[in-house]
């Protein structure tokens, strides 16, 4: 029993420690995240100028909104980003102030984090096949449904009511 004690207590230990991983950015020299976070990482006083900043000043295409259905039993959304892109920087917090909007539960989003390679400390990303950042990709019943990748092709709102109407 005091073994399986041990063996768990290192097991958190280590997972909390790969959560929220904040690094030094060998190209500015400023602190950047990497691999799986939350949100509260982002209004961590590194990231909170512009993650605040970005949610509070976007204003929501309410009418758009209101046509959007999410059914958060069954879609999730994974989000993969980079702290030191200036496209996520702006798409990520409007993204968030969007998904508040719809109540969309926080529980089913995943925050990954990418350093300039695009690669997330501790987590193979391969299989998301992510180019540019951020990519936004939307899941229903476990299987891929839509992405938005760097910037919306018409408006994030617009963009997130195409993805979920496709039939």
């Amino acid at each position: 029993m005091k073994t399986l004690f041990i063996v768990l207590f290192f097991s958190i230990i280590t997972v909390a420690q790969t959560t929220n991983q904040c690094v030094i950015d060998q190209k500015s020299g400023k602190p950047m995240l990497v691999g799986l976070c939350d949100r509260a990482s982002l209004q961590d006083t590194s990231f909170a100028w512009w993650f605040n900043s970005e949610y509070e000043n976007y204003e929501l295409d309410k009418e758009t909104l209101s046509h959007i259905k999410i059914d958060s039993e069954f879609q999730s959304i994974t989000i993969v980003m980079g702290t030191w892109c200036s496209d996520s920087r702006r798409e990520v917090p409007r993204f968030y102030k969007i998904l508040d909007s719809l109540n969309f539960p926080s529980t089913k989003v995943k925050l990954i984090m990418v350093d300039r390679k695009k690669e997330a400390a501790g987590i193979d990303i391969s299989s998301f096949n992510i180019e540019l950042v951020p990519t936004m990709i939307f899941y229903n019943d476990g299987l891929e449904v839509g992405r938005i990748i760097e910037t919306p092709k018409e408006t994030l709102e617009k963009d997130i009511m195409g993805i979920l109407t496709k039939k």
